[in-house]
């Protein structure tokens, strides 16, 4: 018992209760075992909406109330699925203007009033149902009219625009897949006092509890007829964090996980890198305006050193269009101008992790072989809400024996999907290191579409010089711009982040 002092002994954590807790547990008290909904409390107590729900779980960290949760999944369309239920799905919208034409091509007002994406992905629809002759400009088939493409999807898009339960399973599936519905997991609360809350004796308003008693009040008989605060033994003491990773850094080896999971092995290579093991060995010309100062970054005062002779002279041989050391036809035409050593010994802060692959491919790896690399990339940009300095890539291989360009799209959506992003666009692209080249884009929800999964397959004018003999495809995937996604950040800068309070936990 304390001494003169009202003040509670420095263990106990006293069991107290605000106006609006207590208005609200009484509800629950007065509602006997039927749980309510949060909004109901608040009807029934007349406190706004943020109150009930602060107030409520309050009472349940001092086990005064408990919850019964529920969830749920509900559909809804996306915005590309609300633009299908107001003007058709583009499948159908494309094969009634082919029926009513005979055939459509390229400059046909049908064909060029749909996006780009809405166009081949109706056209790959009509094709796998064979609805469409061979060729172009597109035909019907004679049964394309009565096939009643699209109506079963548009119907699943109506019912779930309408609150109604779809028809199919498979046919949400497959909306879900193209990006037309998406699935939203809701939670349902509803509340009740517990037995503890039930058996609390709460003082009259207006009238506090005592906390301690004083030698004062035991000699006036001041504490007759006061109610006590309880104690809760069970409420837990003030945590005290100490310093944490960066989100970003935490995010990174999440990430990494993934990859491993996916069977792949890791390699490594310095940041300080030659022009060689950059660029030349990637068949990058060396006049190639990424390699000025407006893009990598140079290093004055010291020389790098140059590959092996052999190595160097093949690689020579495809940048100048020469049959190969030991080889009768070149690979391709080169491009055009000598190949200069003294370039390729230039040393550079390392502009992208291709270097890496380059690098493991030169050490012969015995195919199937699967390698990735997440580590930092130097480029002069400017810095902006997309761009920084110093950036992350994923780089990462895949070869053997039949991997062709759909194993890479398969897994940039295996990749996207396994962090939780529904919304992939896949477009063809150019690198002067593979052929045929793709970028992937996702979308950011302030910043919209953005380029973040770029890859293809190696050029043999690449992969031959090293000595491999196999397929292999490989990318480049910009880590830090789908952080930005994962981790909702509207701005590069953020995720370099430098304030004490949010790397030594101060703020959650």
């Amino acid at each position: 018992m304390p001494g003169d002092s009202e003040e509670l002994p420095g263990s106990a954590t006293p069991l107290s209760l605000s106006s609006a807790e207590r208005a609200i547990l009484e509800q629950l008290r007065a509602a006997g075992a039927e749980p309510l909904s949060e909004e109901e409390v608040g009807r029934r107590s007349g406190l706004a909406g943020d109150v009930v729900r602060g107030s409520l779980q309050r009472l349940r960290s001092k086990h005064l109330a408990i919850v019964e949760e529920a969830h749920t999944t509900v559909l809804r369309l996306t915005v590309r699925g609300e633009t299908a239920h107001g003007e058709g799905l583009p499948e159908r919208r494309l094969l009634e203007a082919i029926v009513r034409a005979g055939s459509i091509g390229p400059t046909d007002a049908a064909w060029t009033s749909l996006e780009e994406s809405e166009r081949g992905a109706a056209i790959g629809v009509l094709r796998r149902r064979g609805l469409l002759e061979d060729g172009m400009p597109l035909c019907p088939k004679p049964h394309a009219a009565d096939a009643g493409v699209g109506r079963e999807e548009e119907q699943a898009l109506a019912a779930v625009a309408d609150g109604r339960a779809p028809p199919s399973e498979p046919i949400v599936a497959a909306l879900e897949r193209r990006g037309l519905l998406r699935s939203d997991r809701r939670s349902h609360k509803r509340w009740l006092a517990s037995e503890e809350g039930h058996r609390l004796d709460l003082a009259p308003e207006g009238v506090a509890p005592i906390g301690a008693l004083a030698p004062g009040m035991l000699v006036s008989g001041g504490w007759k007829g006061r109610p006590f605060r309880p104690y809760d033994v069970r409420a837990s003491v003030p945590y005290v964090r100490g310093a944490r990773r960066s989100r970003y850094v935490a995010w990174l080896e999440e990430f990494e996980e993934i990859l491993i999971g996916l069977g792949f092995e890791e390699a490594e290579g310095p940041l300080l890198e030659t022009e060689f093991w950059n660029s030349d060995v990637l068949f990058m010309p060396q006049d190639h305006p990424a390699r000025s100062i407006h893009d990598a970054l140079s290093v004055e005062g010291i020389a790098g050193r140059l590959p092996s002779a052999d190595l160097l002279a093949r690689v020579a041989a495809a940048h100048e269009g020469r049959p190969l050391p030991g080889e009768s036809s070149p690979l391709g035409p080169g491009w055009g101008s000598p190949y200069d050593p003294e370039v390729a010994r230039r040393p550079v802060l390392r502009s992208q992790t291709t270097a890496v692959s380059a690098r493991f491919l030169a050490s012969r790896p015995t195919a199937p072989f699967r390698m990735y690399a997440i580590d930092r990339n130097f480029r002069r940009e400017n810095l902006d809400a997309q761009h920084h300095l110093e950036f992350w890539q994923s780089e990462g291989i895949v070869g053997g024996e039949g991997i062709n360009l759909r194993h890479l799209i398969g897994l940039f959506r295996a990749l996207a999907e396994a962090i939780g992003i529904r919304e992939l666009k896949i477009r063809p692209s150019y690198f002067p290191f593979t052929e045929p080249s793709i970028e992937g884009y996702v979308r950011h929800p302030r910043l919209g579409w953005m380029e973040i999964f770029p890859g293809g397959v190696f050029r043999p004018e690449v992969l031959r010089p090293l000595g491999i003999d196999v397929p292999v495809v490989a990318w480049g995937i910009g880590v830090t711009r789908l952080a930005m996604v994962a981790l909702g950040c509207a701005d590069i800068r953020e995720l370099f982040v430098t304030d004490l309070g949010e790397l030594t936990g101060g703020t959650d």
